[in-house]
């Protein structure tokens, strides 16, 4: 009895290390995700160019990551697989495009809030594409999100954002939401395939459909907006990815949907500190909003009663 104590107490203590290596992950993670806006804005690049070598530098650092895992073998391919990869791939490469032509247009802040609408989309596609069933909960979740977002595209911010494309902005960021939504639906089919390999082969197949339309000529001139650029690939994507998918194995699906809101909070904080962008109340009002409302449906909070079945 003494000795299954002993083994119970080092599972214990051995699962609750994992736990909190995996928050620590996490947190990490969404810290990195919540500096990639300042990364993309200060490197000076055309949108074209800052997703071509974030690829480029984040499918160096995913290539030496498999490699070193044991992921590039023959076991872990099929055409299946790659055909995939491929369609979820120009979802993602797509949806950083919108979202990065978005920061210039509505600000990093404003695109952030209403790109963290994303699980609303994939809820949205799981019940046209998958059949999923959709709570009434969710669908009151919706109408919160839905009441931040009219509250946050009614004021135009004076800084950072493009006169008159404001709402160019936000509809971009919503445009990049629904891509990521569509990535994750074809990443539900490759259930088997270690997710590191799925990041490298997406960022793969993102090289080989931007380079015709990268723009070599506007390259960066000094060293600041190179190492914007590599910092964006190696850091905010290879070692990013690397944090999440470790710490989305080790941590309850709750918890990662908490820490997942570090990133918006982050990104909001970094654009007041680094561009001065203030939001005006109104805005900060429906952020919060649209912020509450995903949380309530990432972390399925229920604010609509289940009803009580009768007693047969």
């Amino acid at each position: 009895m003494d000795m299954e104590r002993i083994d119970a107490r080092h599972a214990g203590a051995s699962q609750a290390r994992e736990l909190r290596r995996g928050a620590i992950e996490m947190s990490l993670a969404m810290l990195m995700s919540g500096t990639i806006g300042w990364l993309v804005v200060s490197s000076g690049q055309p949108t074209w160019n800052v997703v071509f070598f974030r690829c480029v530098f984040g499918g160096a650092t995913l290539v030496a990551v498999c490699a070193a895992l044991g992921f590039l073998k023959a076991r872990y391919f099929s055409w299946r697989m790659i055909g995939l990869i491929a369609l979820g791939s120009v979802a993602i490469v797509g949806n950083w495009l919108l979202l990065f032509a978005a920061y210039s247009r509505a600000s990093i802040s404003m695109a952030t809030t209403v790109y963290n609408t994303q699980p609303f989309m994939l809820v949205a596609l799981g019940a046209l594409v998958l059949r999923e069933r959709v709570s009434a909960s969710t669908i009151a979740w919706l109408v919160v999100a839905f009441v931040g977002l009219v509250m946050v595209v009614r004021v135009e911010p004076a800084v950072l954002a493009m006169p008159g494309r404001y709402f160019e902005g936000i509809a971009y960021a919503l445009g990049a939401a629904l891509l990521y939504a569509l990535s994750s639906i074809v990443t539900k089919h490759l259930k088997g395939t270690p997710p590191h390999l799925i990041a490298m082969l997406h960022v793969l197949f993102g090289i080989v459909m931007l380079a015709p339309f990268a723009r070599f000529a506007e390259t960066p001139a000094s060293i600041g907006g190179w190492s914007d650029l590599v910092v964006l690939g190696v850091v905010n994507t290879g070692l990013m990815y690397v944090l999440l998918y470790g710490a989305i194995q080790k941590l309850p699906t709750a918890t990662t949907g908490a820490l997942s809101f570090i990133y918006p909070v982050v990104a909001i904080v970094v654009d007041w500190l680094a561009f001065d962008q203030r939001l005006a109340w109104l805005q900060v009002a429906g952020a919060a909003l649209i912020l509450l409302a995903a949380a309530g449906v990432n972390l399925q909070w229920r604010i609509v009663p289940r009803k009580e079945r009768p007693n047969v």
